[in-house]
């Protein structure tokens, strides 16, 4: 007998008990949906931490000012002020691995404009910060190396800032004051919405850290140094690199802590993402075993299906048909039972993961690959809790099996 003549005697083999193989598919149904459904919820939440992090910027390596130990007495991040505008000129200069570089200060201070007041972040930064960032400007353009040597009063205002301060007035080419100081809006910069941290990225002033240094904070060294990798494989190189020459350009000895710290998005990223892919595991490893459960049924349904038609098997014995058609005909049935629970679970799987996202605001990304296996898991486990009651059918004696009340 050819595959097409087997599926549709099981075919009507199954649909001669419809509710039986609607009970038995769904195990089946609930394992496969289960697990699409769980595999979707996951991947959503692991692409949106990644996304998160992307939106931090280009394969950041974050240089920050260090603690200090002064006679016992930790002093906290930042407390340090030996981080300069030379340690981020060497950086560009002696790191291939690094191509743009931005210093940076930063301060909090109340703006104004008319009758208008909002009190902000301040982010002295270089030309290559909105870069690394990603940052796109929405209106206006940024400043240049000559703005950020002469310390010029200009500056781009994040959304928030501009809704806050202008309303439906365009901010571009106006002046708002900073400690009574005038400076120019240059630019307007686009949404960048909340960082993973929660905080309001929108809610800043971007300006030249020399004019944030000698204007608004009275210093002359950096808080931070914003870095950008060449890749992302390259960050952990980097990293080392930089170590190796700010310890040199600082003077510190091998017994000398760092006074300074480096950081990168990428290892949050990477740990949460681990984080995520361990759960989902543990989470569609548990809702797998409906796929089990769902498996025995088959087989307990398909060893009653074989008593209850043992004078059948005997009959078609007695016609000449062979053990090995006998055991095809009875595995098919389970094949195609699980097939048909595993599509059912896909649909149900997809429609519960779209319910999810629309009700609860997740997103959801489901994965073709996880289909593939699901569909394909679901047909093996046709196959494996098939193949005894097949097996026993093909064993039947024929004459034992016709005499079969």
């Amino acid at each position: 007998m050819d595959l097409a003549a087997t599926i549709r005697v099981a075919l009507r083999a199954l649909a001669r008990n419809k509710m039986r193989t609607t009970l038995t598919m769904l195990g089946i149904i609930i394992g496969v949906g289960a697990v699409i459904c769980t595999v979707a919820i996951g991947e959503g939440a692991a692409n949106q931490v990644q996304e998160a992090i992307r939106n931090l910027g280009d394969n950041i390596v974050f240089v920050a000012a260090g603690s200090v130990n002064q006679h016992g007495v930790h002093m906290g991040s930042q407390a340090t002020k030996t981080l300069t505008v030379g340690d981020a000129k060497a950086i560009r200069q002696q790191i291939p691995l690094i191509p743009r570089v931005s210093p940076g200060v930063g301060a909090a201070a109340q703006v104004v404009y008319g009758n208008q007041n909002w009190f902000t972040r301040i982010r002295g930064v270089g030309p290559e910060y909105l870069e690394i960032r990603r940052w796109p400007i929405e209106q206006g353009s940024s400043f240049s190396d000559h703005e950020v040597d002469s310390a010029a009063n200009v500056c781009l205002l994040g959304l928030t800032v501009a809704q806050n301060l202008f309303g439906d007035e365009n901010p571009l080419g106006k002046t708002v004051r900073i400690q009574n100081i005038p400076f120019r809006v240059i630019g307007i910069l686009a949404s960048k919405g909340q960082s993973p941290f929660g905080q309001d990225e929108d809610d800043t002033i971007i300006m030249p850290y020399t004019t944030v240094q000698k204007k608004i904070s009275g210093i002359d060294w950096l808080q931070y140094i914003m870095c950008s990798a060449s890749s992302r494989g390259s960050i952990h190189a980097a990293e080392t690199q930089l170590e190796g020459l700010l310890r040199e350009r600082h003077h510190l000895r091998a017994d000398e802590d760092d006074d300074f710290i480096i950081r990168s998005p990428t290892d949050l990223a990477d740990a949460q993402a681990q984080s995520g892919r361990i759960m989902t595991l543990l989470l569609a490893s548990i809702a797998s075993v409906s796929l089990l459960v769902g498996g025995i049924g088959i087989m307990n349904i398909m060893l009653v299906s074989v008593t209850e038609r043992t004078r059948e098997i005997g009959v078609r014995m007695a016609v000449g048909a062979t053990e090995q058609d006998v055991q095809m005909q009875f595995l098919s049935e389970a094949t195609v039972l699980s097939l048909l629970g595993g599509t059912a679970g896909v649909m149900i799987g997809v429609t519960g993961s779209m319910v999810v996202s629309n009700m609860l605001r997740w997103p959801t990304t489901i994965p073709p690959e996880a289909i593939g296996i699901a569909v394909l898991f679901s047909a093996g486990v046709g196959i494996f809790f098939g193949y005894y009651p097949a097996r026993k059918a093909a064993r039947l004696d024929p004459i034992e099996a016709l005499r079969y009340e």
